[in-house]
């Protein structure tokens, strides 16, 4: 399934979220200037768990201080569809959970949910050595928010159905439940899956703190499951 847009208006010019968006492309491109060179990069800016875990830098040594590459990473792409993919997301998904607690708290909440996704990764593959990189996991954190605060928004949606192409309307609990499921599910392929479900979680559990819509959901939610 991919997201075209959503129904679901916003009050503020989202102008972190572009500004996110931007500075994503832009070391992108600056990457892919680097020929050959980019891959070396990764391997210096990328977050390694093992350096994390044992607070060491293998070789090739890092470009900044280790525990910095757990904010460089988010900002780098391993190609065309990775990039595309994770500013198409951000773009349909972002514009509310900003306008949803402004400007600058949205930009403590991406970086966090960020960190927390790098963490889970980390948590459970200490001892891995491949770098990972990419706005994913903030930007699940950024899913998490949106299915609790705007779970019935629509979502047009592009859903391949065997050899045919249909776009329908989800709702977003529908949308976003079958994405976390998918993360769950899957496994390998070069993807960091557990930094997915860490940023999701952690994007649906610290709303609150941030968005006072997201108070008064967490507290409807909390008078259903105690009511039943």
């Amino acid at each position: 399934m991919i997201p075209l847009k959503d129904e679901n208006p916003t009050e503020i010019f989202p102008s972190v979220t572009i500004g996110l968006i931007v500075i994503n492309v832009l070391i992108f491109l600056l990457q892919i200037a680097q020929g050959p060179e980019s891959q070396h990069l990764i391997l210096r800016l990328g977050v390694i768990p093992y350096e994390i875990t044992h607070f060491t830098d293998i070789r090739p040594t890092a470009a900044i201080p280790v525990p910095l590459t757990l904010f460089s990473s988010m900002f780098m792409h391993g190609g065309f569809l990775h990039l595309g993919g994770n500013m198409l997301y951000l773009w349909i998904f972002g514009n509310n959970i900003e306008d949803s607690m402004g400007h600058i708290k949205f930009i403590f909440f991406y970086l966090i949910c960020g960190l927390l996704a790098s963490f889970s990764h980390i948590l459970l593959e200490p001892g891995s050595q491949v770098p990972m990189i990419g706005a994913s996991g903030a930007i699940s954190g950024v899913l998490g928010a949106y299915i609790l605060l705007y779970p019935r928004a629509q979502v047009i949606t592009l859903v391949p159905i065997f050899f045919f192409i249909r776009i329908m309307r989800l709702p977003a609990v529908l949308f976003l439940g079958i994405w976390f499921l998918m993360q769950l599910l899957s496994s390998g392929g070069g993807v960091a899956w557990y930094a997915h479900i860490g940023g999701f979680i952690a994007g649906f559990a610290l709303i609150f703190l941030f968005s006072k819509k997201g108070k008064r959901r967490f507290r409807t939610l909390k008078k259903r499951l105690t009511s039943s």
